[in-house]
């Protein structure tokens, strides 16, 4: 399956300079593409592990019954120069109905995460840290702080719930659609780096809409 390169600030289109050179943006000049199926299957997913080697791509864990992967990337073209992934659940909730949650990890200065959550810059600001976390998640054995990132100031529909903390030395983002879906965020949530999981993929449902970011 053919990968589509985007620019992670942005829904701009790009252009990769000749001779297999930088890619650029017009908006944001040269950049590290964003590299995403046309729509998630088994297969693709598991090239995205393939080609991210290294770097940690986040689900849920364990997943929720009627829950599927409906979208994935990954932000840099060659093996071991990952500097983000993105991972998009859908289902639904008794209380919210249908939901995305979308999972962020990347790098300083990436903005991805930034992207998905529709703020201003690439990175989480000056709200992450400051008093207690709105909650904590579970990342391998590490419980993770996570605070809320505000988008009230942006215009708009408030349509999402962002928070974001720090895990293994990178920026972690959750964004939830709709914002009230931040309330399945319990205190025993975990979050699996599925790189390296191997067969219970293949039990995992991939497909469904394709969520807007």
């Amino acid at each position: 399956m053919s990968l589509l390169a985007g620019c992670p600030r942005c829904a701009a289109p790009v252009a990769r300079l000749p001779a297999g050179g930088e890619w650029s943006c017009p908006e944001h000049g040269p950049i590290d593409p964003l590299l995403r199926p046309p729509y998630a299957t088994y297969d693709a997913f598991a090239a995205h592990l393939v080609g991210s080697s290294g770097f940690p791509t986040y689900l849920p864990w364990p997943m929720s019954p009627g829950w599927s992967v409906t979208d994935f990337a990954a932000v840099g073209d060659e093996p071991g120069r990952t500097r983000a992934t993105l991972t998009c659940c859908s289902g639904t909730s008794e209380l919210d109905g249908p939901v995305d949650v979308i999972v962020v990890a990347e790098e300083t200065g990436v903005g991805l995460g930034a992207r998905c959550a529709g703020t201003l810059h690439d990175d989480p600001g000056d709200e992450v840290g400051i008093g207690p976390p709105s909650v904590k998640v579970r990342v391998e054995s590490q419980d993770v702080p996570l605070w809320p990132v505000s988008t009230s100031g942006l215009g708009g529909e408030l349509d999402r719930s962002v928070i974001a903390g720090e895990a293994q030395g990178r920026w972690l983002w959750i964004v939830l659609r709709p914002a009230s879906a931040i309330l399945l965020l319990r205190d025993d949530w975990m979050l699996r780096d599925v790189s390296s999981l191997g067969a219970p993929l293949l039990e995992i449902p991939y497909g469904g809409p394709t969520p807007l970011w």
